[in-house]
C-alpha cells in the first residue's frame, strides 16, 4: 500500500464509522501565539477537546500536515523528518476505548494489512501520587484483539524508559509505562497539571522491524527503545480526568484523540525501517540519484536532508511562508540553505530547487489542490533564494578556508596509506568567535552552516567562540537600535489626520492588490507618515505598470464612492476566516475588525487597531487622488509599494 492509498483508506474507514472529514489546518497557526508552527495533529483540535463544540459534530477525521523545526538537526537517519502527516480521528464526548482501540486495530491489520505478530502496544501504569489508576481496561481490550488474531498477548510492567533498558521485553506484547511515556496533558505528567486542566492516559501502537538491537542505547531492547527496531505508528489519547483541589475527577464526557504518523505507517506497510523508501519520499531520492550520479546507499544522510527539507519547505510556502530573516521565514530560509549546502556536497551545484521541487509537488498535487495552485509561485521564490545563497555559499566557503588557522598538535594513531595504524602528529585547526561573526556579518554565511562545515572538516571552535559571537551580535543590535532611534512602532508615525487618511488608504490598497494579484498575497509590514505610506507584501515578481494602474484605479474608485468605515470586536478564530491580518501577528481571544463598505457585502475586512477615517470620501478631500509613487523589491519574495495623496 502506498502512503497516498493509506491516507485515502483511513479517511474512508472513519467516514464509514460516522466521522466527518475536516480540512487540514495551516502549518502557520492562525490563533495560537505560543508557537510558530502546527507541530501535531491534535494542536488545531485542542479547543474542542477542552469542551468547545465543533460545527461538524462529535466524530471528526483528517490528515493534518505538521512541521517540527526542532527536529531539523536530527534529519539524516532513517526515521526523522521535519515535515510529516498525522492521520487523526477524534471523539468529542462520543465513543471511547472499546470502539477506538478496535477501530485502530482493524485499520492497521485489516486495511493496511500489517502482520499482528509485528505489533506491540503500551498502556499507562498508573500514578500513585495522584491516585490515577493503572489502565487495565485498555490492556484488556488489546489482549482480546490480539488473541482473536491468534497472537499471545502477555502483559509486562516496565515503568520508565530507563527501566525498559534494564528489564527488556520478557516475552511481552502489552507493556505498561509511566506518565512520561503514556500520559497526555498540556502540563505534562499528572503532578505538573494546572487546576482545572484535563488529561488522561494514552495507548501507543508499535511496529517491530526486527532489526538487531544496538546496545549503545541500553542493555536491552523494549518498545520505547531508540535503536530503531520499534517504531511508534499510532497513539490513542483518552482524555478522562480533570485536575481539581480534591484530586482527579472523571470528566462527564471523556474525549478520544488518535494520531497515527502517515509516513511511519507507510514504512511499516512496506516493512522498511527507512522512512525515505515510502512513496512520499522515494521519488525525491530517486531524482537526487539521477541528478547527482551518486548512489543513495553511499550518500544517505545528504539525500535524506535534501528530500526532507525541500518537501517541508514546499508546504511551508504553500501555507504562505516566504524566506526571510524573521520567524517562520527564517526557518524556511534555513531549510532551503541546508538543502542547497548538502546538494553542493553531492555535486549538484545549480538549479536544485528548479529541478527537485516539481518532483515534490507532483507527489502531493492530486491530494492537496493548494499545492498545484501555488506551485509556480513557490518555485519562483525558491529559485530566487537559491541564486542568492549559492553566491553566498561559494564566497563563504572560500573565506572559511582562509580563516581557519592551524592550532595545537597532538599525536594520534591514524591509518597510514597502507591501511595500517601508525602514530602521527595531527594538526587541529581552530575557528574563533570573531571569525564566525565575520562570516555571518560580512559574508552572510549562516552560523549553523559555519558550525556544520567546521565539524565536517575537523575544525574546532575555540572554547569561547559562542560567547564571543553572542557578545558581538549584541553589540551589533545595540548599534542598530541607536541608529533607528526616533523611528516609530506599529507602522504609524502618529494619529494625525493625514496619517489616518493614508492608513485607511492602505486598507483599500491591500484589498485592491488582492483583487489584481490574487488572495495569496500577505502583508509583511507597513510604515505610514503624514507624507506617504509604505507597504510590504509577499509577491515573487515585479508588478507591471498596468497592474499598478489598476490598483490605483480601484482605490480612487472606492474613495469616490465614499464608503462607510466601521469596526467591531470579534472572536479571533471567526475573524480570521474572513478578515485579513498581517503575517506573523499574534492576537488575543478577540480582535478589532475594520470593515470598509456594506458589512453584508464589504469591499475590505481587516484586523487592525486603528485609527481610520469614518468614510472613504475623507481621504479625497480637497480633490486629492491616491498615487503609487514607487514599487520595488524589499527582500526575497517581498515587494514594497510607496504611495501618496496628491
Amino acid at each position: 500500500m502506498t502512503a497516498q492509498e493509506i491516507r485515502k483508506k483511513y479517511l474512508e474507514f472513519f467516514v464509514s464509522k460516522g466521522h466527518k472529514v475536516i480540512p487540514r489546518a495551516s502549518l502557520v497557526p492562525q490563533d495560537d501565539p505560543t508557537t510558530l508552527f502546527t507541530g501535531s495533529g491534535m494542536q488545531p483540535l485542542i479547543p474542542y477537546l477542552l469542551g468547545e463544540e465543533h460545527q461538524e459534530g462529535t466524530r471528526l477525521v483528517n490528515s493534518q500536515t505538521c512541521f517540527r523545526a526542532e527536529d531539523m538537526d536530527e534529519v539524516g537517519d532513517n526515521r526523522h523528518t521535519t515535515f510529516f502527516e498525522m492521520l487523526g480521528n477524534w471523539s468529542l464526548g462520543d465513543y471511547f476505548k472499546d470502539e477506538q482501540l478496535a477501530w485502530a486495530w482493524d485499520f492497521m491489520t485489516k486495511i493496511v494489512e500489517l502482520d499482528p505478530e509485528k505489533l506491540y502496544v503500551t498502556c499507562f501504569i498508573g500514578d500513585e501520587d495522584t491516585g490515577v489508576p493503572k489502565d487495565t481496561e485498555s490492556a484488556k481490550i488489546w489482549k482480546d484483539l490480539f488473541e482473536l488474531d491468534g497472537v499471545d498477548a502477555e502483559e509486562v510492567e516496565i515503568g520508565s524508559e530507563a527501566d525498559g533498558y534494564e528489564k527488556g521485553m520478557r516475552g511481552g506484547r502489552i507493556f505498561y509505562y509511566d506518565a512520561t511515556k503514556n500520559w497526555w496533558s498540556r502540563g505534562g505528567v499528572p503532578s505538573n497539571m494546572a487546576m482545572g486542566e484535563p488529561g488522561g492516559p494514552d495507548s501507543e501502537i508499535f511496529y517491530d522491524f526486527g532489526t538487531p538491537h544496538n546496545e549503545k542505547y541500553g542493555k536491552h531492547c523494549h518498545p520505547n527503545c531508540d535503536c530503531g527496531r520499534f517504531l511508534e505508528i499510532g497513539n490513542s489519547v483518552f482524555m478522562t480526568y480533570k485536575k481539581t483541589v480534591g484530586g482527579f475527577e472523571e470528566l462527564p464526557k471523556p474525549n478520544v484523540d488518535f494520531g497515527g504518523g502517515l509516513e511511519r505507517i507507510a514504512a511499516a506497510a512496506i516493512n522498511s525501517s527507512d522512512v525515505f523508501q515510502i512513496s512520499l519520499l522515494k521519488p525525491i531520492i530517486d531524482h537526487l540519484e539521477e541528478l547527482s550520479g551518486k548512489n543513495y546507499e553511499q550518500h544517505q544522510a545528504s539525500m535524506r536532508v535534501i528530500a526532507d527539507h525541500l518537501r517541508a519547505g514546499t508546504f511551508l510556502a504553500v501555507d504562505g511562508v516566504v524566506p526571510s530573516n524573521k520567524q517562520q521565514g527564517y526557518v524556511l530560509r534555513r531549510l532551503l540553505r541546508r538543502a542547497i549546502r548538502y546538494a553542493f556536497e553531492l555535486g549538484i551545484e545549480q538549479d536544485l530547487c528548479e529541478q527537485v521541487v516539481p518532483t515534490v509537488t507532483r507527489i502531493y498535487r492530486d491530494d492537496f489542490p493548494e499545492v498545484a495552485e501555488r506551485e509556480q509561485q513557490i518555485l519562483d521564490a525558491f529559485i530566487k533564494e537559491e541564486k542568492i545563497f549559492r553566491q553566498t555559499l561559494r564566497k563563504g566557503l572560500q573565506v572559511f578556508e582562509k580563516l581557519v588557522v592551524p592550532g595545537h598538535i597532538e599525536t594520534l594513531k591514524l591509518f597510514d596509506k597502507n591501511g595500517e595504524f601508525a602514530e602521527k602528529p595531527y594538526t587541529f585547526s581552530e575557528l574563533t568567535g570573531e571569525e564566525v561573526f565575520k562570516l555571518y556579518d560580512t559574508y552572510g554565511f549562516p552560523v549553523e552552516l559555519t558550525k556544520e562545515e567546521a565539524f565536517k572538516k575537523g575544525v574546532n571552535l575555540t572554547n569561547d567562540a559562542d560567547e564571543v559571537f553572542s557578545k558581538l551580535m549584541t553589540e551589533q543590535r545595540q548599534r542598530s537600535q541607536t541608529a533607528s532611534a526616533g523611528t516609530f512602532k506599529g507602522g504609524l508615525a502618529d494619529h494625525s489626520e493625514e496619517v489616518t487618511k493614508l492608513h485607511t488608504a492602505t486598507h483599500l490598497m491591500y484589498q485592491a492588490l488582492k483583487n489584481i494579484l490574487g488572495n495569496n498575497i500577505v502583508q509583511r509590514g507597513s510604515n505610514i507618515t503624514a507624507e506617504r505610506l509604505r507597504f510590504d507584501f509577499s509577491h515573487h515578481q515585479k508588478i507591471t505598470p498596468e497592474q499598478l494602474e489598476e490598483v490605483e484605479g480601484i482605490v480612487n474608485e472606492k474613495i469616490a464612492q465614499d464608503l462607510p468605515v466601521t469596526w467591531k470586536e470579534e472572536k479571533t478564530k471567526e475573524a480570521l476566516k474572513s478578515a485579513s491580518g498581517a503575517f506573523g501577528d499574534k492576537y488575543g481571544e478577540t480582535v478589532k475588525v475594520y470593515t470598509i463598505g456594506d458589512p453584508k457585502n464589504p469591499f475590505s475586512r481587516e484586523i487592525c487597531g486603528g485609527p481610520h477615517v469614518e468614510h472613504t470620501g475623507v481621504i479625497g478631500e480637497g480633490g486629492k487622488k491616491f498615487k503609487i509613487a514607487k514599487e520595488e523589491a524589499s527582500s526575497a519574495g517581498v515587494r514594497r509599494i510607496k504611495a501618496i495623496l496628491t
